[in-house]
C-alpha cells in the first residue's frame, strides 16, 4: 500500500509559501508558511498534521488492541502534541505527547492502560518517528 501527498513552496523561508495537497482530495492546497509554523499565521504546518496523522494512527492501534481482549470502544479521543525543538543547524522534532480518553464498556484503567501502552510503542506512526512519545490516558465512565 503506497499513499501519496504533496507540497509546493514559493520564495524565501520567511517571506514565501506553500500549499501541500493529498492524493485523496481530504488536503487540497492548504496553505502553509513561516508563519503558519512558528507564529500565529493562518493555515497548516508540518507538525500539525504529523500530529494529527499519528493521533490517528494510535487511535487504531487502541481499538486493534483492545479488541483482542474483546473489548470494544464506544469512543477513542486523542489529542497529539507535537514538540519542535530547536538544535544547532536547525530543528527536530522532540517528543509526541499524547492525551488520550476513552469510552470503553467492559474495561478498567488498568488494561486501558496496557493496550495504550501497547498501540503507543507499536503503531505505524510511532515506530517511523522514535521520538520520546508520552501520554495522559483518561477512561471515561
Amino acid at each position: 500500500m503506497k499513499r501519496k501527498a504533496s507540497a509546493h513552496w514559493e520564495g524565501g523561508l520567511k517571506d514565501g509559501k506553500g500549499t501541500v495537497s493529498t492524493e485523496s482530495g481530504v488536503l487540497q492546497d492548504q496553505q502553509y508558511s513561516f508563519r503558519t509554523r512558528f507564529e500565529d499565521g493562518q493555515g497548516t504546518n508540518p507538525e500539525e498534521l504529523l500530529g494529527a496523522a499519528h493521533a490517528g494512527c494510535f487511535s487504531m492501534a487502541l481499538s486493534m488492541i483492545l479488541g483482542e481482549s474483546d473489548l470494544v470502544p464506544d469512543s477513542i479521543d486523542t489529542k497529539a502534541g507535537v514538540e519542535l525543538t530547536e538544535i544547532e543547524g536547525g530543528f527536530e522534532i522532540s517528543a509526541i505527547h499524547f492525551d488520550v480518553t476513552a469510552a470503553i464498556p467492559g474495561a478498567n484503567e488498568d488494561a486501558l492502560l496496557k493496550a495504550a501502552n501497547t498501540a503507543k510503542m507499536n503503531c505505524p506512526v510511532s515506530a517511523a518517528l522514535k521520538p520520546d512519545i508520552t501520554m495522559d490516558v483518561h477512561l471515561k465512565k
